[in-house]
């Protein structure tokens, strides 16, 4: 995911991190300047959920305005390496149990 927060406050003429930090506060979210130089960067450490909805209202836009998806990043499926693996909803072929009354170690 790619994080678009400056863009998105640019398109609404904020321009300056502080300015957007104080209508952060105005609203009840104070953040820290460290933490606002990550938003605004791009590269933030965390977003909480509370806190992307009060940007979201200060800035009047929606979640995918923030966060654009990259899908040429995500890793592409890889093969199973274990013939015995089944993918979701195929059978898989069951072991018998010896009958000894005991159960196998972990492995």
């Amino acid at each position: 995911m790619k994080w678009n927060l400056r863009l998105a406050a640019a398109n609404r003429g904020i321009w300056k991190a502080s300015e957007l930090q104080r209508m952060l506060a105005e609203r009840g979210v104070v953040i820290s300047a460290g933490k606002m130089s990550g938003l605004w960067s791009g590269q933030p450490n965390t977003v909480k959920l509370d806190e992307l909805d009060v940007i979201c209202v200060v800035l009047g836009c929606g979640v995918g305005e923030l966060l654009l998806p990259e899908t040429e990043k995500a890793p592409e499926p890889t093969p199973a390496a274990d013939s015995q693996t089944a993918a979701v909803g195929q059978p898989r072929a069951v072991a018998p149990r010896p009958c000894t009354g005991r159960s196998l170690p972990p492995r």
